[in-house]
């Protein structure tokens, strides 16, 4: 027996050990109750609620009471633990508030599908949809409540197709986050040399690119319409793989062949929650827009000095073509403010007289920063 066995069996620590039990089942009774106190209060809001049309979701609020409740930590519970503890609190508080339905590119196991859980909670009532042009249409016909669309990677630029969609659907942005990827192998079994066909995603088969080129250069690389479609195929093809969250592979029950194959390890999706309302009042940290322009020269930098002289901070632009006009594009922009602040009532004016066509899409608060990719 070591030393540190010894230590570990003497009388006193036993007796120790036991207090300590004692005094944690004391506490877990404490929280229970405590937690059962909120839980009434919660059910209570959803009774003064009942009436409302509004959007159980509040980000703001919810921001507010994580970024509180972390400044007051004394510790030693860890800042990423209490956070993670409090988003599982406030995601059971809004599905005791009212039933609320959250909608993402699936099947389950995709990262979009990842990322609302680590966001809203494990309480949302989450469902698929084979499409981000599905998860968008169930938003603005009220059929889910919120909806998990990708917008942009660190490596790989702007998921163009969720650009496309703001202008086709009327939703609004609620909140954002940004989500640590890693990518995984993932075959039924075998080794990376028997793999003849890799599935996945376009920006995951980019984003893992010269690995791939690296290490299965003869494969056929075929995309899905996701990450977990792709999981899923490997269920029914010999010698094919996938390339996915590693979490799937639990899932699913596949062998993970490859860990952490992204071609770079700072590797971040920008996701954002869309709503058919625009968001309440709050702290808003951005804002993002849609606009067209008028076919003369300068129309693009009048708005950029309009906002430079605002001191406006243009955090993203990104032009996309007008579908249906060719030729003809429309810009999607953040912009670090609040546009809807009545100091800004002028700047909007002014934006409409210089813009062809205006469209706030949501003044929201900054996205936490969150890892998804662990196992």
């Amino acid at each position: 027996m070591s030393i540190d066995s010894k230590r570990e069996a003497t009388p006193d620590n036993e007796v120790r050990l036991a207090q300590i039990r004692r005094d944690i089942d004391a506490l877990d009774q404490d929280l229970l109750a405590l937690l059962n106190r909120r839980a009434g209060l919660s059910l209570e809001v959803g009774r003064l609620k009942q009436d409302r049309r509004e959007i159980i979701f509040k980000p703001f609020r919810e921001k507010e009471v994580l970024s509180r409740l972390a400044q007051a930590n004394p510790g030693p519970l860890p800042e990423t633990h209490l956070r993670a503890i409090y988003r599982e609190i406030l995601s059971s508080s809004r599905r005791l508030q009212r039933p609320q339905t959250i909608v993402y590119l699936g099947p389950e196991g995709t990262f979009s599908h990842f990322a609302g859980l680590e966001y809203l909670g494990h309480s949302g009532n989450f469902q698929p949809r084979n499409n981000l042009h599905d998860v968008f249409a169930a938003v603005a016909s009220g059929e889910a409540e919120l909806g998990v669309i990708p917008l942009e990677n660190s490596l790989q630029g702007t998921v163009g197709q969720s650009l496309d969609l703001f202008l086709q659907f009327e939703v609004h942005v609620q909140a954002e986050i940004y989500c640590k990827i890693s990518h995984a192998l993932l075959a039924l079994k075998g080794q990376t040399a028997d793999v003849e066909r890799v599935y996945s995603h376009p920006q995951a088969l980019d984003q893992c690119a010269a690995w791939l080129r690296a290490n299965l250069p003869a494969a056929r690389i075929i995309p899905t319409e996701s990450t977990a479609a792709a999981a899923r195929r490997v269920l029914e093809e010999a010698g094919s793989a996938a390339i996915g969250h590693v979490r799937v592979a639990n899932m699913l029950g596949l062998t993970v062949l490859a860990r952490r194959i992204e071609d770079q390890s700072d590797n971040w999706t920008r996701f954002l929650i869309i709503g058919a309302q625009p968001p309440e009042e709050g702290n808003r940290d951005k804002t993002s827009m849609l606009f067209t322009l008028p076919d003369k020269p300068g129309a693009l930098a009048e708005v950029l000095n309009l906002l430079a002289r605002e001191g406006i901070n243009l955090k993203k632009l990104e032009s996309r073509p007008l579908r249906g006009e060719k030729w003809k594009y429309v810009f999607f922009v953040d912009l670090e403010c609040d546009v809807s602040r009545r100091e800004y009532q002028q700047v909007q004016a002014d934006l409409r007289n210089s813009c062809h066509t205006l469209r706030i899409l949501g003044s929201y608060p900054s996205g936490p920063y969150l890892d998804v990719s662990r196992d």
